[in-house]
């Protein structure tokens, strides 16, 4: 068994009662990535000196892909985030459709996306890769799920951010293939891993219900880390859930079900 995968860990959903400067530096210390949310809400210079590897980090704080303003305003708050970006070393820079405000929930709810809306998304994220481009940065279009923890996201299905990030075509504009969202939406995991392949800048995951660990759930994540393996997939995995129990112990669970 070997270590086909660049692993990592969301450094906000495990062990929350301890800093955010002190969960880097474990997860460093144990072989780890580390996933970040929002950096307002960090000491930057706390988490600098830990030394972390930062794999991946909320690349904006306002904004939407399918309206004139909100792109504007995203394009902003984009090239901002970059700048935080760039001094961490994060390897990548994280979207939505929209913004997202308490417990997940759009800043403005969309129910009907419109083919207008399609193509102002797509020159939106256009504007992104060039932006990109210029930074010296890569930004990742992550999908989310409608039915539990997201409604009213636009272009939160998976088969969405793949149409979008396919017709952009940027190599600095990747997918965030979340499988704990894709399974609650629409399932077929290793198939969906398959299309979005060429495109994907990562993979995260958690398991379903419950978004905790691989093995609590009913998702077969040794099964995909074997077929990802099969497909020549070799980028990073990143789990971006809760802890059943021990965060450790939850650790340990994900990298023994990427161990392939």
């Amino acid at each position: 068994m070997t270590h086909t995968f660049q692993l990592a860990a969301c450094a906000e959903m495990l062990w929350q009662d301890r800093p955010i400067d002190w969960r880097a530096a474990r997860l460093r210390e144990m072989g780890f990535g580390v996933g970040l949310w929002n950096w307002p809400d960090h000491d930057l210079a706390a988490l600098e000196k830990t030394g972390a590897d930062f794999t991946i980090m909320n690349g904006y704080l306002a904004g939407r892909l399918a309206d004139d303003e909100g792109a504007e305003e995203l394009l902003q708050s984009a090239r901002e985030t970059a700048q935080v970006g760039k001094r961490l070393g994060v390897d990548r820079l994280n979207l939505h459709g929209t913004g997202l405000g308490n417990g997940g929930l759009p800043v403005t709810p969309c129910e009907t996306v419109t083919g207008t809306m399609w193509l102002k998304a797509r020159d939106t994220l256009a504007r992104i890769a060039d932006m990109a481009e210029e930074e010296g940065v890569t930004f990742t279009l992550e999908n989310l799920n409608l039915p539990v923890d997201h409604p009213g996201v636009p272009f939160a299905r998976a088969e969405d951010t793949l149409a979008l990030v396919s017709a952009v075509d940027h190599p600095r504009l990747r997918l965030n293939l979340d499988l704990y969202h894709a399974q609650i939406g629409e399932g077929n995991l290793i198939e969906l891993c398959r299309a979005c392949l060429p495109w994907i800048g990562e993979i995260q995951v958690a398991d379903v219900p419950g978004r905790c660990e691989p093995g609590t759930g009913e998702i077969n994540y040794p099964g995909i880390a074997r077929a990802l393996k099969d497909m020549g997939y070799r980028g990073p995995v990143g789990i971006e859930a809760f802890a059943a129990a021990d965060p450790e112990a939850a650790l340990d669970a994900f990298r023994t079900a990427f161990t392939v």
